[in-house]
Order: C-alpha cells, then structure tokens, then sequence
C-alpha cells in the first residue's frame, strides 16, 4: 500500500536540516592573502604592499614582457584542438628541463627523466607530495627553517609528514651551514630533502657553489633524495645557468632529484599558472613508468591544465629569438631589485640608523629577510600603512623609486623606537 505524504508533511520535513557544516570553523587566512586584503583595506593615500612576490615596474603596476606580447601575437587566432594540447604540453616540459639540467645535459637526450606539465610551482610540488606518499609512504620531508608556508601545508595535506632542518642563522642574518649539515647527516637514510636551488624563500640567502658541494656529498653519502623548488630562476644572478649551478652540482654528483618548476615569476604569468615537474630516474624506460603515475595523480586532482599559459612558456622557450629576449628581460627586472635593494640600504644609512643593514644587499631574489619582529611589522601596519608579512618578509618589486625613502624612514623609525624601549627596559631592570 502506497503511502502519500501530506502537503503539511511535505513542509515539516523540508524545514528539518541535518547540521551538516555546523562543526567547520573559518580556517587560518594565508599570510600572503591576508596582507594582500589588509592592503585593499586600507585607505591611505601613502599605502605600500610588500607581501606579493610577484613582480612590478617602478610605478607599482603589474608588468606585461615584451617577449609574452610577442607570443600572444604569434598564436591570436590559432586553434588548438583537444588532441594537439598534449603536444603543446610535451614541448613546454622538454623545453623547461633544459633550462634545469641543462641544454646538452645527458638526462635530458637520453629521455632520462619523467616530466609533466603542473599548476605552476605549487602544483608541482602537490604532484610530487602526493607521488612521494604514494611510493615511499614511509619517508618524510625535511623542510628547510625557514620555508616558504604554503611548503607545510602541501606536503601536510599530501599526509607526508614533514620536519625542519636549520637553513637561516638569525643572529649572522646568514646560512646556519655547520647545523644544516649535521640534520642532513643525522636524518634517517634514505629521507627526502626540499632545496631551494636559488633566491631562497623567505630568507634570499643561498649556499655558495662550495657550501652545494658539501650538501651535496653529505645527501649522497646519506643516500637521501634532493627535490628543489625552483620558483625565481634568474632572479638570483640574472643569468640563468648559474641561477642552475646548484642543480646540476647534483647531477655531476649522479643523484637521482627532483624539481618543481614554475614561470609565474621570471615570465610574470602569475595568473596563467605554468609550471613544470620533473623526476630524474635511471633510464627511459623507468622514466616512462614514472610519468604515466605522475599522469594519473594530476588526472585525479585536476583533470588536464588550462593550454593558453603553456603555449605561451613553449612558444618563448622553442624560439631563439624570443628566448633571449625574455633572458634580457630577467636581467632587466633583477637590474630594478638590485637598485631599490642599494637604494634602501643608502636611505637607511643616511638616517644614522643604529643598526646593520648591509642584508639588504648582501641577499638575492625578490625578497629581503628583514629581521623586523612580528610587533614592528605591525606597527608598520598601523602607523605607516605599510605591509608584509609577520616574519618581515619585504617583497622588494613593491619598493620604488617613489616610496622607497617613505619606508625606509617608517623602517627607521619602528627599529628606533624598539631599541630605545630596550635600553630603557635594561635599565629599569639594573
């Protein structure tokens, strides 16, 4: 006998929900999001980002290379058809590891190596998180101290379980080498180390080609596994191959690595998301192996990445003459870092500041590790309108000529006024 539900009835169960969602709780705001809003937020005429690690001209605005409006001019119009993007795509990965292990570099002409396209750095380094948990579920990661955030939450989410080893001496404001060292020779064998190859995030300090050398050693001897993350290649030195130096010390050494690659930097498509993985192996065969997991793991995740972006890094990258003028244009913006980071270092020394700030020119890459504390940083904030980061962190693209000496007074101003507080702290205490 069929039961009918009364229209009454019919409205009484649709009032009653399950409280599905009760128990979610907002989670933690990223630390760059959440600058990046308290920016937008802020009304004052005089407001100053520097959270972003991506780059700007010196007015402030998001930048366009000559080199990507050339080949936007290139492809406008042309079609691609569902079964020629993974040809696009096979030829931005072969043209990316050159630019890692080398043009003529034997892994690379040998087919040595498994490589994919990625969602930018980030995916790239989720690609392999989720391949390390997959094949070697009993490793974990050592992540260098300090890392760029996002680094916990990857491998965090990917259940690997991850560990600090030293990387930044707060004191020196350089590399803690000696204690960097001992965490590679104390780890278990066969652990997985994440190297920044260049323009270390957050602290711009990287090892010399000695210091790679010892790394190195130590990870052969401990047979541990090198996975670099290189997001600013080129925005070390400028040149490209010796921004790479640190890699292929490795590959002279024979280490099996990996490396996540990402354009959204050095080709400012931040948006476009293009990135790159690659997994070195022992021949072509395994590489093959390899690449068909590394497949299915993205197909899981995300299906096939968006072709416009990658057609884009593969037209640049397969053209000479295009090629070298995006290599030109590297050094160009680097030229413009390199003189806010001078700049700022003068500003502040001509104020009489009491304190060292010879790092500022002395680190690499879009960022200067400031030393600021998590209080300065917000006074910077709430005085000043200028924003970063709570460890410090400044993205230089957002310093310029124009507000250049504007936060190098505020900068001044909030170090003064600590030291003053704990001269007058030491001396109630005596």
């Amino acid at each position: 006998m069929r039961r009918f539900f009364t229209s009454t009835a019919r409205r009484r169960c649709s009032t009653k929900n399950i409280a599905w969602w009760d128990h979610v709780l907002p989670a933690p705001k990223d630390p760059i999001v959440g600058v990046t809003e308290a920016f937008h937020a802020d009304s004052s005429p005089n407001k100053i980002n520097l959270g972003v690690g991506a780059y700007r001209d010196d007015e402030g605005r998001p930048v366009v290379l000559q080199c990507v409006r050339e080949a936007e001019a290139r492809i406008a119009g042309s079609r691609f058809l569902e079964s020629n993007s993974a040809a696009v795509s096979s030829k931005m990965v072969e043209e990316s590891v050159k630019l890692v292990y080398g043009q003529d570099s034997d892994v690379v002409n040998e087919g040595r190596f498994a490589g994919v396209q990625a969602l930018s750095g980030t995916g790239a380094c989720r690609l392999f998180a989720e391949f390390q948990r997959r094949f070697h579920p009993e490793s974990r990661i050592y992540l260098p101290d300090p890392t760029w955030s996002n680094h916990h939450n990857i491998w965090r989410d990917a259940q690997v379980p991850a560990k600090n080893y030293h990387y930044y001496h707060p004191d020196s404001k350089g590399l803690n080498f000696s204690a960097l060292i001992d965490d590679i020779k104390n780890a278990p064998d066969g652990s997985f180390f994440l190297l920044h190859p260049c323009a270390q995030n957050p602290t711009g300090v990287d090892p010399t080609e000695d210091q790679w050398k010892e790394i190195s050693y130590q990870c052969k001897v401990k047979n541990h596994f090198p996975f670099f993350d290189m997001a600013y290649q080129g925005f070390a030195s400028g040149d490209l191959e010796k921004d790479a130096r640190a890699i292929r010390i490795f590959l002279e050494d024979e280490h099996l690595i990996g490396c996540a690659q990402s354009f959204a930097k050095n080709m400012v498509l931040y948006g476009h998301r293009v990135g790159c993985l690659s997994i070195l192996c022992n021949d072509s065969k395994q590489g093959a192996a390899v690449r068909s997991q590394l497949q299915q793991i993205a197909s899981a995740m995300y299906g096939s990445p968006p072709v416009h972006g990658v057609l884009l890094v593969s037209t640049i990258l397969s053209n000479p003459d295009m090629k070298s003028l995006w290599i030109e244009e590297v050094k160009m913006m680097l030229y413009r870092i390199q003189k806010m980071r001078t700049t700022l270092q003068e500003s502040l020394e001509n104020l009489d500041s009491p304190l060292n700030w010879e790092n500022i020119t002395k680190q690499v890459g879009l960022f200067f590790f400031s030393g600021l504390t998590p209080n300065q940083v917000a006074q910077l904030a709430r005085e000043f309108h200028i924003y970063m980061t709570r460890d410090g962190r400044i993205s230089m693209s957002g310093v310029t000529t124009g507000n250049v000496n504007y936060l190098a007074n505020a900068i001044h101003e909030v170090t003064r006024s600590s030291k003053e507080e704990t001269k007058i702290l030491c001396n109630i205490g005596a």
